[in-house]
């Protein structure tokens, strides 16, 4: 499913128009991405918990010259960990 499925999706389950789903869908991406760059959580009980990780420096393989070792800087990756009823809903 991509985008525009799921904002019609959400529009007809919803009973309102495209525009306002939309416009919701937007401030929801909007809040999460202020959120993580803050350092912060967000947490939908029962469904799951979006968060920013640091992935530390590493030492990696140049993939041009497999005996060259390139340094890989660290860098901040979102997260998502699945809910209990998201798992359970799942496994049936």
């Amino acid at each position: 499913m991509n985008k525009a499925q799921l904002i019609e999706t959400l529009a007809i389950k919803a009973g309102i128009s495209k525009k306002e789903t939309e416009d919701v869908l937007q401030a929801f991406e909007s809040l999460v991405i202020e959120r993580l760059r803050e350092g912060k959580e967000v947490t939908l009980t029962g469904f799951g918990t979006f968060s920013a990780r640091e992935r530390h420096a590493r030492m990696g393989v140049n993939p041009r010259n497999p005996k060259e070792r390139i340094e890989i800087p660290k860098v901040v990756v979102p997260k998502f960990k699945a809910g209990k009823t998201l798992k359970d809903s799942l496994k049936k």
